[in-house]
């Protein structure tokens, strides 16, 4: 009997039993947003090269599996899936296939049903070695491209610390543990890929690439908010003030930052209705200063909400808060909490992980930068209120 005709026909109840299955499945929490269409992506193309390959008439060409396998890794891991979680949607794959077409695998002899599940069974496993090659791929790429960027910000900040020696001791301490963890680990992979032999896979190397890459963007990011910190003392930084939107800009950081909330299931209320239409300042230090204190609220909260509201206030000046139900911050260190590298509270509970201490100390100077000033309003257990306040319109000096 040829299987394929089966596999053939039910191919669209195997991919919809298969999609439900992964929203389903709780291992697999990088699905758990997308959409129909984000979670089929490749797949029909590797049924269909599955049903080839089960032919009798057609032949086994595995070309076909090797193909639509790739394609379906380089876009799992453009998605953010990890190795374990497209794992899991294969073995799915397997049982939704064997579920779908049992009946009709019972018709044929055993012989015919041996030849079937065996094929099946190889034809996945082909599938799984070819999607996790590309997905090994495009992490190395990711890797690669990681490893310029660090190349070119580490030139740079070479050059701003000979000028800003006071950032020298704090840097070396900053940077210390996550670069001997990058270090480390790219020279376990770099060793394991010269002892591996020709044609093996090792997948193990997943996991290292996964902890270089994460430790490397916690690098990335200290860097970027140090060079920020220096440009802005050595008065690089100047405004570019336009007529700006105030809703749209807090709407595209809220959109950004939901996922962030929503891994933490916090609740983000916005309310501007008293807000101002428009006002002339510069659109990326604003959408900075927001930024950083939404995060930071999101960070340091674990349950509750963050309320972020904004009015127009007396004398030309409105006003944008941002409310938390997190730790909260003690008085002793309310006075300090925007000072680079502090972070408030000491102890085991002093920052939470990838936390910098700069974030904060950024916030006050493009506050500066924009004519206004930011307040605090804190208890500990209770939560923080970080309240920015700006003129309607940025006063230019001559230049």
């Amino acid at each position: 009997m040829d299987f394929s005709q089966f596999l053939a026909a039910k191919t669209q109840i195997i991919l919809n039993k298969w999609i439900l299955a992964v929203h389903r499945d709780g291992q697999i929490e990088s699905a758990d947003d997308l959409s129909y269409t984000a979670i089929k992506n490749h797949l029909p193309d590797v049924l269909q090269a599955m049903v080839t390959v089960l032919s009798i008439h057609q032949g086994n060409d595995i070309k076909l599996i090797v193909t639509a396998s790739w394609q379906h890794g380089v876009l799992r891991a453009e998605q953010g899936f990890d190795p374990a979680e497209i794992a899991r949607e294969y073995h799915l794959l397997r049982s939704v296939i064997f579920e779908t077409i049992e009946a009709d695998l019972l018709q044929g002899t055993p012989a015919d049903i041996i030849r079937a599940m065996r094929l099946i069974d190889t034809v996945i496993d082909e599938a799984i070695a070819r999607c996790f090659n590309s997905y090994f791929e495009e992490r190395l790429r990711e890797l690669q491209q990681l490893y310029t960027s660090l190349t070119l910000h580490n030139q740079e900040l070479n050059r701003l610390v000979t000028a800003n020696q006071d950032y020298l001791s704090h840097l070396a301490h900053e940077l210390k543990s996550p670069l001997a963890s990058i270090i480390s680990y790219s020279n376990l992979f770099l060793r394991e890929q010269r002892n591996e032999t020709r044609g093996e896979q090792n997948y193990g190397n997943l996991e290292h690439i996964e902890r270089v890459l994460r430790n490397g963007r916690q690098l990335l990011r200290l860097i970027n908010d140090i060079l920020q910190i220096s440009r802005y003392d050595a008065g690089k930084i100047k405004p570019e003030p336009a007529l700006i939107n105030v809703s749209g800009v807090i709407n595209n950081v809220c959109e950004m930052l939901e996922p962030l909330a929503k891994e933490k299931n916090l609740q983000m209320i916005v309310d501007w209705k008293n807000a101002p239409t428009e006002v002339f300042t510069d659109p990326v230090q604003l959408q900075q200063i927001i930024t950083n204190i939404i995060s930071n609220a999101i960070r340091y909260t674990e349950s509750g909400t963050i309320i972020i509201m904004c009015q127009v206030l007396k004398n030309e000046r409105w006003a944008i808060a941002v409310s938390d139900t997190g730790i909260g911050i003690a008085p002793a260190d309310q006075t300090q909490i925007f000072e680079p590298y502090f972070r408030a509270g000491g102890g085991d509970k002093s920052y939470v992980p990838g936390s910098t201490g700069l974030g904060l100390a950024i916030v006050s100077r493009l506050v500066k930068l924009l004519q206004g000033e930011i307040k605090l309003v804190s208890e500990v257990g209770v939560g923080s209120t970080f309240t920015v306040i700006l003129p309607l319109q940025l006063q230019m000096s001559p230049s």
